[in-house]
C-alpha cells in the first residue's frame, strides 16, 4: 500500500507539471513581440516567418556598406513587378541621402537597421533606445516618413531590445531564409539558397551591396514568380495588429 500511494503521487506531480509545461509554452499576444516562457523566465521573439496561406514572401536587403549596386536591384525589382524592404543603418543614410530618397519615392519600404550597427543585445537600454531613435528620425527627415520596421544587425537581440521596439510601435524583423550572398556566393548558388528554403510567408534576407546580387535578385524573382509567389515588402507580409507570434518567431494572425 505504501508504494501505490507514492506512485500515484508521482502520477499526479508528473501529470501537473505537464499541464504547467504546456501552458507556459504558449504565446501570447504583443504589440511587437510574442511572450514566450522558458522554464520561469520569459523571452520575447521577433517575427521570422508569416503565416499565411498565400503563396506570398517578402525580400528585404539590408544597407550599412556601399551603395554601388543599389539602383540596379531596385530596377529589377521594378521590372519583376515586385515589392521590397531596405533596412538601412543611419551611417548609411547620413552617406546616401539620395539613395534613400530614391528608394522611398521609387515605392519601396524604408526601415531601420539601427543607427551604428551594434551588437544590440550587448549594449544598454539607453544606448538601445537612441539606436533605434535617432536612426528612425534620420530616415523620417528624409521620407516624412515614419519607420515602422526594425531589424537587428547580426540578428542579435534581447528583452530589452524587443521592448524597446514595442514602446515605439516597431516591429522587430528577422528572417527565415538566409541567401549568404554576403560570402560572395555566385548568383546562382544564391538563387538555390533562396527557392530552396523558401515557403508561404517567408522573408528573405540579402545585401544591397553584396557580390553578384543584382543577377541573383533577377533570378530569384524569375524562379519565385514561376512558381507562382508574389513577392512583396516586409510590411505587406506581416501583421500589424491583433496577432501572436509562436516560440519558432512565425506570427499569426488572431
Amino acid at each position: 500500500m505504501p508504494f501505490c500511494v507514492i506512485k500515484s503521487r508521482t502520477i499526479k506531480i508528473f501529470l501537473a507539471m505537464v499541464v504547467v509545461a504546456v501552458l507556459l509554452a504558449v504565446s501570447f499576444e504583443g504589440g511587437a513581440a510574442a511572450q514566450v516562457w522558458f522554464g520561469y523566465s520569459t523571452r520575447l521573439v521577433p517575427v521570422y516567418r508569416v503565416d499565411t496561406q498565400e503563396k506570398q514572401v517578402a525580400i528585404s536587403f539590408d544597407a550599412a556598406w556601399g551603395a554601388d549596386k543599389t539602383k540596379q536591384i531596385m530596377q529589377v525589382l521594378e521590372e519583376c513587378n515586385a515589392g521590397a524592404t531596405f533596412f538601412l543603418v543611419g551611417f548609411w543614410v547620413d552617406k546616401y541621402p539620395e539613395m534613400v530618397k530614391a528608394i522611398d519615392e521609387a515605392g519601396f519600404e524604408i526601415g531601420t537597421h539601427s543607427n551604428t550597427h551594434p551588437d544590440m543585445a550587448k549594449i544598454s537600454q539607453e544606448n538601445i533606445a537612441k539606436e533605434l531613435d535617432i536612426s528612425s528620425e534620420k530616415i523620417k527627415a528624409i521620407t516624412g516618413k515614419e519607420v515602422s520596421l526594425f531589424r537587428p544587425p547580426y540578428g542579435s537581440y534581447n528583452n530589452d531590445l524587443i521592448n524597446a521596439c514595442s514602446q515605439r510601435n516597431l516591429i522587430p524583423i528577422q528572417w527565415d531564409v538566409d541567401s549568404l550572398d554576403w560570402k560572395g556566393l555566385s548568383a546562382v548558388d544564391i538563387t538555390s539558397r533562396v527557392v530552396d528554403k523558401v515557403q508561404n510567408g517567408s522573408i528573405i534576407l540579402m545585401h544591397n551591396n553584396a557580390d553578384n546580387v543584382v543577377d541573383a535578385v533577377k533570378m530569384v524573382l524569375e524562379r519565385l514568380t514561376n512558381e507562382g509567389y508574389k513577392v512583396t515588402s516586409v510590411g505587406d507580409l506581416v501583421y500589424h495588429s491583433d496577432y501572436t507570434i509562436d516560440r519558432n518567431g512565425v506570427q499569426h494572425s488572431n
